[in-house]
């Protein structure tokens, strides 16, 4: 059920006093954002989160007593919830992060160092509370936890699929052999359920864009390609764009591409442009993509805040290829795709279990 009362009730936990005082301050400018408790381990976070029944945690991973981790997992066993995680920027942080989207967190904050959000600190802030509202605002939290993490990844969904597949998708003469996908808040939930669905003779190429900080995109790579049936690795400059292989973008560079002599797309990294409120951007990505690619393309807009990705789909519309566009019913947060359905550029607009079946019957 949506939320019914005027105020968001956010629980703030974190074993620094510092970050407690902070994050209530940031949070609370908001006036309809209320933390209506603190806690200071994991073992104070569970009784409150009981007996108060937050709307949204914000979990420290590293405290005494019990662990974040170990909360997380607790709540998404008992009663599920929105958790945003707030992670240390190094590379022990960036394994726990992964490893508490894997349990059901939803988002996270990267603790200390440069954001790979590209705003002040007052910016930064105003993002968080937006996220916070739509998260919550959806709903529906619980239950899209539930569908992306129900069984294993990349378990088929107790849908009539094969159905649902002849009746939307039209035969097609002319597949793509490139698939451009962007994706932010609730993607890690999101790309641990569909890539894996693809199949181990998947024969396109495939580039992600995900919003994350450095360190935490080759973690993330990492944890999918230990899940996926074909190769997913952080992209890395001169890095050929192959069939059967899906590249992510690295954490705080734009993934842009040149066409080689021989005929092939090479990645190109660069922290330019610096003006884009995410770095990666999914708009730089598929932009940079469509200017230098000379096959059709399928363009992908999953699950996310905001609207970036919306130019790139237009011109991959443009230009003859394939869009797709994850639902509003399983998504975290209903903001990139929207912005894209609303816009008129795509052409299916699919429920997270039937997009890796979109996707393949697009490609070669």
């Amino acid at each position: 059920m949506a939320v019914q009362h005027d105020e968001i009730r956010i629980l703030v936990v974190d074993d620094s006093a510092f970050m407690r005082v902070a994050l209530k301050k940031i949070i609370e400018e908001d006036g309809t954002i209320k933390v209506i408790a603190i806690a200071r381990n994991g073992e104070e976070a569970l009784d409150k989160i009981r007996k108060l029944k937050p709307d949204l945690v914000t979990l420290d991973i590293e405290m005494p007593v019990m662990d974040g981790l170990t909360v997380l997992e607790t709540v998404m066993n008992e009663m599920p919830l929105p958790i945003i995680m707030i992670s240390s920027l190094t590379e022990e942080g960036a394994d726990a992060t992964m490893k508490a989207l894997d349990l059901g967190a939803v988002d996270f904050i990267p603790k200390g160092g440069k954001s790979y959000v590209n705003l002040d600190i007052v910016k930064i802030g105003e993002q968080l509370r937006q996220k916070i509202r739509e998260i919550v605002r959806k709903g529906k939290i619980g239950k899209v936890l539930r569908y992306t993490r129900g069984g294993n990844a990349g378990q088929t969904f107790p849908a009539a699929r094969h159905e649902a597949v002849h009746t939307i998708f039209p035969e097609t003469s002319r597949p793509c052999d490139i698939v451009a996908l962007g994706v932010s808040t609730g993607g890690p939930l999101a790309l641990h359920k569909m890539i894996p669905m693809l199949p181990p003779d998947f024969g396109a190429a495939m580039v992600i864009v995900q919003h994350m900080p450095p360190t935490f995109t080759r973690s993330f790579a990492n944890r999918l390609n230990q899940l996926a049936r074909i190769e997913v690795r952080e992209a890395e400059e001169g890095d050929i764009v192959t069939p059967g292989t899906i590249l992510l973008a690295p954490g705080g560079k734009h993934m842009n591409f040149l066409h080689t002599a021989g005929g092939r797309l090479q990645v190109q990294l660069s922290l330019e442009p610096s003006d884009t409120l995410f770095r990666p951007s999914v708009d730089v990505m598929m932009l940079s993509l469509a200017s230098v690619c000379r096959r059709r393309m399928l363009g992908v807009i999953m699950t996310g805040m905001g609207s970036d990705g919306l130019q790139g789909m237009q011109v991959i519309q443009e230009q003859g290829g394939v869009t797709l566009a994850q639902n509003e019913e399983t998504c975290v947060v209903y903001g990139m795709p929207k912005a894209c359905v609303e816009s008129g550029v795509i052409d299916h607009v699919l429920p997270l279990e039937q997009l890796a079946e979109g996707i393949v019957h697009y490609t070669l």
